[in-house]
Parts: structure tokens; C-alpha cells; sequence
């Protein structure tokens, strides 16, 4: 089937490697949304569009079958794209979107499907366990993960990591104490455990070796909404994710910037600047890569998964545009949907490798604790 789409955010890292996957499936015609001026290589038809602008987000979004955004922060845009999509009588599919975006929007009919967290993180990331289990629950089985690696950041990408790590008086539902919803993205040195997260349960480390990861790095234990929302309706008895730091300049300022950044636009400039220069000192003369290692183990027997690429924004642009061709070809019903519970775990993982956005995709059954290394993965 083939269809109208519209790409909100095309000019960034992840929305202009969409594009061009979208096109590569052949999934219709492919309308590029740039808020400032596109590039002049003729890849799609670019149309201008300001996200901050009902006006011009309505005018992009109409007569599109499908909205696809690409833009940020999601903590800024939460629903306001997927309502203009809605109001547009098209379907919408957000490469980020997470929690808060879904709470906003519901109990409400969309009438279209509308499919969050479909990329890397979050979104893919969760159909890895399913992977490991090879169709046996998860329930009651055990869970780490660790994720991280050494790439250049996108400005959307940056904002999102500054302010999604402030979920002060919020639970794990996305709740406040008064049950009101709100923008609950995950918190850090909480971990997993008996169905509900546990507040400073893990601890970070620095100058480790870590299997799967060259040279020494730091952890950050951080338990992400997505991360929670996979073990409350999986039954996981316990999940620990540590986000991985290759150099010295990173975390420290994500650490320093966490919870204090106001909302207005200056602020958040400045946080941004800072991350993305942290990350620029610590990504001087690495050769960019993305890597995140996922161990299941229920009993004696364990199973270890390690996905490697060398851009998390082409694997998380895969992911999207594959989710897109799913609600074009019909495969995914009407209603508000995260990614990883309407998407097939093992077709969508061998997808995005067809498209090239995941090099090293490997799996190895082990005894509990053996650590298990690839040969020639590092």
C-alpha cells in the first residue's frame, strides 16, 4: 500500500536518515518537514514547518496519511504533534514520545494509530528481551543491560537527555502523589525488584572494563520509564540498566546539569551547548560507535545479546521507518500503542538490520554469571 507521509523533523541526525529508509521501502510518497533551510540535494520534497507553530504544524500535517515525527526535545513537543496529526485525520507514529506523551493522549479515541517510542531507545530496546526469551515468558526471570557508547549528539537528543532525568515526586507510572500525570522518564540508581522500582538500589561506578566495551568506561545506573513499563508487564522479578560513559567530560556534566535547568528556551540552549560540547571533548579521535549488551537469566541458564552499530540515530531511524510501513501495510490496529507491544520482535530486529542500521546483532546461550565476549565485537 502506498501512502502520503510527513516528516517532522527531517533536518536532524534521526529524521534525515529516515527519509531516506522511508524511501528505501518503498512505502509512498515522502514529505521532508525542515524549520530551517533543507539541504539542496533533491532527497524529498521539503516543506517548511515550525513545530512551535499550530498554524504551520496543521498546514504540514494535512492531507499526509501518516505523520511521522522526528523532532525534539519530546519533553517540549509531549503531544502537541500527535494532536495536530489526529485533528488532520492521519496516523502518527513518534520516534520518541514515551509516557508522558502517551498519559496525555490516553482515554481519548484517535479514530488512527498513533505508535510511540518507536525508535532505538525507547522502542527496539524492549523486543530484545522478547528476543532472549525465544517465546517463553519473561516472568520472573532477571534482566541487565548495559548501554552506551561514543557518538556525536543531535541538539533534539541532547535537550531530551538534560531534562528527562528530573522526575522529581513523580513514581514510576508517571504519577504524581495526587495521581495527576506527569513526565516521568526514568530515575537514576533505581533498579527493579519484586514488581516495583526501588530508589537507589545500585550504585555508579567509574574506570571499569566491562565486557563488550573498549577501554575502561564509567556507569550510571538509571531505570528508564520504558525500562520499568517492560518488567511491570513482563513480570521480570528484577532489571538493571546502567547507561555506559566513554571519557571523562560527559556524565559529570549531565550530572551537574540534572534537575536544574528551567523550561524556558535560554536555559535549556545553554544545557544543551554544554552537553554537546562535554561530548564532543570525550568523542575527540574515538571512532563513533553505539553498543548495548542485554543479559536474561531465569535459573542456572543465562542468554546475552549484543547489538552494536555505529549510529544509534540510523538504528533508531530504522526502527521508525519500519514501524511506519507496518501501519501503512495495516499490520497495526487503531489506537494509541507503545512501539515494542505491536511490533514482531524477531522481524523488526532482522529489519533493521536489512536496512544497515545494525552491523552486529549476536546471541549466545551461557551459564549465569559466565561472561560471555564475542571475538572480534570490540
Amino acid at each position: 500500500m502506498s501512502a502520503s507521509v510527513a516528516v517532522l523533523g527531517a533536518a536532524g541526525l534521526v529524521g534525515r536518515a529516515a527519509v531516506g529508509m522511508l524511501r528505501e521501502l518503498g512505502v509512498g510518497e515522502v514529505r521532508a518537514g525542515f524549520r530551517r533551510t533543507p539541504p539542496r540535494d533533491g532527497f524529498a520534497e521539503p516543506v517548511h514547518v515550525d513545530a512551535d507553530d499550530p498554524v504551520s504544524l496543521a498546514r504540514f500535517c494535512a492531507d499526509a496519511d501518516l505523520v511521522l515525527n522526528c523532532a525534539g526535545p519530546s519533553y517540549l513537543l509531549l503531544d502537541r504533534v500527535a494532536r495536530a496529526a489526529l485533528a488532520a485525520g492521519a496516523h502518527y507514529v513518534d520516534v520518541s514520545g514515551d509516557q508522558p506523551a502517551y498519559h496525555l493522549l490516553a482515554g481519548s479515541d484517535p479514530g488512527t494509530c498513533v505508535v510511540l517510542s518507536a525508535g532505538m531507545l525507547p522502542g527496539l530496546a524492549n523486543l530484545v528481551p522478547r528476543v532472549l526469551a525465544a517465546g517463553d515468558s519473561l516472568a520472573g526471570a532477571e534482566l541487565v543491560v548495559h548501554a552506551g557508547g561514543i557518538e556525536r549528539f543531535g541538539r533534539a537528543s541532547a535537550g531530551d537527555l538534560v531534562l528527562s532525568v528530573d522526575s522529581t515526586g513523580l513514581d514510576s507510572t508517571g504519577l504524581d502523589s495526587n495521581g495527576h500525570s506527569g513526565h516521568w522518564y526514568g530515575e537514576a540508581l533505581a533498579a527493579w525488584r519484586d514488581g516495583r522500582p526501588v530508589s537507589g538500589a545500585l550504585a555508579p561506578a567509574e574506570d571499569v572494563e566491562l565486557p563488550h566495551f573498549p577501554g575502561r568506561v564509567g556507569l550510571m545506573p538509571f531505570l528508564t520509564a520504558d525500562s520499568a513499563r517492560l518488567a511491570r508487564t513482563s513480570g521480570l522479578a528484577a532489571l538493571d540498566w546502567f547507561n555506559v560513559f566513554t571519557g571523562t567530560r560527559l556524565r559529570p556534566a549531565l550530572t551537574r546539569l540534572r534537575g536544574r535547568v528551567p523550561r524556558d528556551p535560554a536555559a535549556l540552549d545553554a544545557a544543551v551547548d554544554e552537553l554537546m560540547a562535554a561530548g564532543e571533548v570525550d568523542r575527540a579521535g574515538q571512532d563513533p560507535y553505539y553498543l548495548m549488551a542485554f543479559t536474561l537469566c531465569s535459573g542456572t541458564a543465562g542468554r546475552t545479546a549484543v547489538l552494536k552499530t555505529g549510529s544509534s540515530f540510523e538504528l533508531t531511524a530504522a526502527t521508525a521507518a519500519l514501524t511506519v510501513r507496518a501501519v501503512v501495510n495495516g499490520e497495526i490496529p487503531r489506537g494509541l500503542h507503545y512501539a515494542d507491544d505491536v511490533l514482531h520482535p524477531e522481524a523488526t530486529l532482522q529489519g533493521v538490520r536489512d536496512l544497515g542500521a545494525l552491523p552486529v546483532f549476536d546471541v549466545r546461550d551461557h551459564e549465569r554469571g559466565a561472561t560471555v565476549i564475542e571475538e572480534g565485537l570490540l
